[in-house]
């Protein structure tokens, strides 16, 4: 995949420019786009929009798959657009979309760069941006072709079949095709489910599926998101905290996420915070089933043990193990929390952990939380390539571990 002649010189003196100015660039073409295709609203977060996540993840991915077609030593843009395909499909995005995008994305470059935007460098910058668009057309119609999903109907019907209250705000739905069985999917990636709002609008989120593969169901642990500094509640997890009970039935998309348990059997430090146990859960599940034997350990940040969800779960699972150990930090009550090890009061702090040698890394949790145990584990000997992770929404994180979060 490479530019032609002209557009790689093109591209080379104006890539500064556009980098420049690609934040300013999506904040004009997301509110063009939307008004003149005002159905693309159905599958775009729009809290991602309101808080700006969504343009700048697409600005930092945009310039950095033009700087890797002008830069033959810029980093591998292959996993990044790996991940934006797995995204996409569990969204449903279709590959006509591509030429909605494109059209607009150029626009809005035109709008915001002005007379520096010649023909040439507007042609120049259309190759890059379907290069850009063929690559993940490509990937995602292989995703949706592996997971059996037609792309005009990427949607299924499924069932909640027993809901459980892990906290005041967290809560798991067991879900079941309503025809057919679970696709095959692999430990640590996630749904979408979309709802129909009471506004008439209808959005889709991500969750990660909190069980391991079984077949016939999967587990989502859902967070309840409270509104907090003057901003809304999270209108998809409140409408399923309202609504989801057992008969009701959501629509689903097919699993993905590129983030899965590996079958080696080197150890595995898992490090989560908050809601990010979800996929914790299914990895520890799978694991005492299928290599009870792994070394595994776990460490989880939560502002008290009654807010940590599925943890009578996760501790059935660590003492079903030969080598699994558990260290919990609580920000409140941590001296008298119910634990299979005695927590720790406070942050999460890995300095002085036991970390087994060789070890894989697994993270989620906030960015800044994400940011500062791995900066610890790569301090402590972890190479940076041995350290992934999972973002809960559009991935800032990606082209730039050690800033993106900060």
């Amino acid at each position: 995949m490479q530019l032609s002649p002209e557009s790689e010189a093109i591209v080379r003196a104006t890539a500064g420019v556009v980098a420049a100015h690609a934040e300013e660039i999506t904040k004009v073409f997301y509110p063009a786009m939307f008004a003149a295709h005002p159905e693309l609203l159905r599958v775009f977060n729009r809290a991602n929009q309101a808080v700006g996540e969504q343009p700048k993840a697409l600005a930092a991915s945009v310039v950095a798959f033009a700087v890797q077609l002008i830069d033959p030593d810029a980093p591998d843009f292959t996993p990044v657009m790996r991940r934006i395909a797995h995204k996409h499909v569990s969204l449903g995005i279709q590959a006509r979309s591509y030429l909605v995008v494109g059209h607009h994305l150029l626009e809005a470059v035109g709008t915001v760069l002005g007379d520096a935007v010649t023909p040439e460098v507007k042609a120049a910058w259309d190759e890059v941006y379907w290069l850009f668009a063929t690559s993940l057309i490509a990937e995602e119609a292989k995703l949706y072709a592996e997971g059996g999903t037609d792309p005009e109907q990427p949607w299924r019907g499924y069932r909640v079949v027993e809901r459980f209250e892990e906290s005041d705000d967290v809560f798991s739905l067991l879900l079941a095709p309503v025809a057919g069985e679970v696709p095959s999917h692999h430990t640590g990636q996630y749904v979408a489910i979309a709802v129909d709002l009471p506004d008439g609008s209808r959005q889709p989120r991500q969750y990660t599926i909190s069980s391991g593969p079984r077949g016939d169901s999967l587990r989502v642990t859902i967070k309840r998101v409270r509104g907090v500094d003057g901003n809304p509640d999270g209108q998809v997890s409140t409408w399923l905290y309202e609504n989801a009970e057992p008969g009701t039935v959501l629509d689903v998309s097919q699993p993905a996420g590129d983030v899965v348990l590996d079958d080696s059997d080197q150890p595995l430090v898992l490090v989560s915070a908050g809601i990010g146990i979800t996929p914790v859960a299914a990895i520890l599940e799978d694991l005492s089933r299928r290599q009870p034997r792994r070394t595994v350990r776990l460490f989880h940040a939560d502002r008290a043990h009654d807010t940590h969800a599925l943890y009578s779960s996760l501790r059935r699972q660590v003492l079903a193990m030969d080598d699994a150990k558990a260290q919990n930090w609580y920000e409140t009550d941590a001296a008298t929390a119910p634990t299979l090890h005695p927590a720790r009061e406070g942050f999460m702090d890995l300095a002085d952990v036991e970390l087994p040698d060789g070890a894989t890394v697994f993270m989620c949790g906030p960015r800044p939380f994400m940011r500062n145990s791995r900066a610890t584990l790569i301090a402590r000997g972890i190479p940076s390539e041995r350290i992934h992770y999972e973002v809960f929404g559009p991935d800032l994180w990606a082209q730039n571990p050690e800033g993106a979060a900060a």
